[in-house]
């Protein structure tokens, strides 16, 4: 069970309110990461830019507390994992108010950050509502972040936006997962930067060369047009049932954890195989076997702002795409031919046919890597990293330039 509620914290709650100290040019403090996502769920955007923190310094990710049915003394849970990123899970008796749950993290944030020594570090926030818990710390850094549009989601917590407002001026850089989000953030803060989902073209490249089919997908028959991805209020299963009747020559892929959402209200024809979710590891074996990769977003309020991390994944493995009219897939893929883009389940399906032979058209597949080549979750890190050092320096320069004055002022 996850806590989220706009309730402050009480300012008594922390002792961490201290003094940001200086930074010396070059170095990378500690980073504190607020996430709603959990660590071992789906690999995507936070993994891969935290795992490249870790290896710079050390990164603590730390998730909404788990509350126990009965009564438990609040603890602090570390898991270690294997890129170094700790990820931290505190653990919390049932029937506190949100207040008093916020207050007992907050608590234990301030004693872990003691025992271990963190007093100089940044606060890295993927969701506005840690602010609760994190209100009366005094990071060196802060940043937001912004993945996706939380507010637009299915079962947003109350408050969020409110919350969002706040982190807006608390924040020293904001970064957001994708172009059209940019386009909103920017408007409320005067130093945000668009970072869209990038890839890691070694892993997904895997998918070219020849690998064994799952077991669980090997009985399937072609033509396989797959999907991965949460499958949650923003996949448009309509679509996936209207192509699922129109076309039961294909056979329909999906893996993913289904939240949110009832299975239930999924189509279950035939031609539509369920895998479930699957490890990161393992996507490029799955990849391989398809012969088209999709982007079956619904067009919802969920879906406006997302920058889907799967279109460059699903290039890099080798697959034509066909995909429902994201505008952060149509800016840049569609415009560039690199995507083929369908609005009804008519042209969908007529777009699935021209892929099915696009593997092999020599021209896309050499425009695809040339624009590959010049996106990568590597220099996506480095450009953020860049930014906050620079960051970091100039508020040290103003904060030895305030300490100057004030020593000047008192000699006087």
């Amino acid at each position: 069970m996850s806590l989220n509620d706009p309730a402050q914290v009480n300012s008594s709650a922390s002792d961490q309110n201290l003094s940001a100290p200086q930074t010396p040019s070059g170095t990378f403090p500690d980073l504190v990461c607020f996430a709603h996502l959990h660590w071992d769920f789906v690999w995507q955007r936070p993994q891969h830019l935290l795992s490249r923190f870790a290896q710079h310094g050390r990164v603590l990710y730390v998730e909404d507390p788990f509350v126990h049915p009965d009564q438990v003394e609040p603890h602090l849970e570390i898991k270690e994992r294997q890129n170094g990123v700790k990820v931290v899970v505190a653990h919390l008796p049932f029937g506190l108010t949100w207040q008093d749950s916020d207050a007992e993290q907050s608590r234990l944030l301030a004693e872990y950050f003691e025992k271990e020594n963190f007093t100089q570090y940044i606060f890295w926030y993927y969701t506005p509502m840690a602010l609760n818990k994190s209100r009366n710390f005094r990071p060196v850094l802060t940043i937001y972040d912004c993945m996706d549009e939380l507010a637009s989601f299915k079962f947003a917590p109350a408050g969020l936006r409110e919350r969002e407002q706040e982190l807006f001026k608390k924040a020293d850089l904001v970064f957001t997962g994708g172009y059209t989000i940019y386009e909103s953030k920017k408007l409320q803060h005067h130093d945000a930067h668009p970072f869209p989902s990038s890839i890691d073209k070694d892993h997904f490249g895997l998918a070219r060369q020849p690998m064994d089919d799952p077991a669980d997908q090997a009985g399937i028959a072609h033509p396989r047009i797959g999907f991965f991805g949460v499958v949650d209020e923003r996949l448009d299963i309509e679509l996936l049932r209207q192509l699922a009747d129109a076309h039961p020559e294909w056979q329909f892929v999906i893996i993913g954890p289904v939240v949110k959402i009832s299975h239930d209200v999924l189509p279950r024809q035939e031609n539509i195989h369920y895998l479930g979710g699957k490890d990161y590891l393992q996507l490029p074996s799955y990849l391989h076997g398809w012969d088209v990769a999709t982007l079956l977003f619904a067009d919802n309020e969920s879906t406006k702002y997302i920058s889907p991390t799967k279109t460059p994944e699903y290039l890099a493995a080798g697959r034509p795409v066909v995909s429902t009219p994201i505008r952060d897939v149509v800016r840049p893929y569609g415009d560039l031919n690199l995507v083929q883009i369908a609005a009804t389940a008519d042209e969908f399906g007529r777009a699935i046919e021209k892929a099915l032979v696009q593997t092999q058209d020599a021209d896309w597949r050499r425009r695809t890597d040339e624009y590959l080549a010049t996106i990568s979750w590597d220099l996506t890190w480095q450009q953020m990293r860049d930014l906050m050092l620079n960051r970091l320096q100039a508020k040290t320069a103003v904060l030895a330039t305030e300490t100057t004055d004030s020593s000047l002022v008192s000699a006087s």
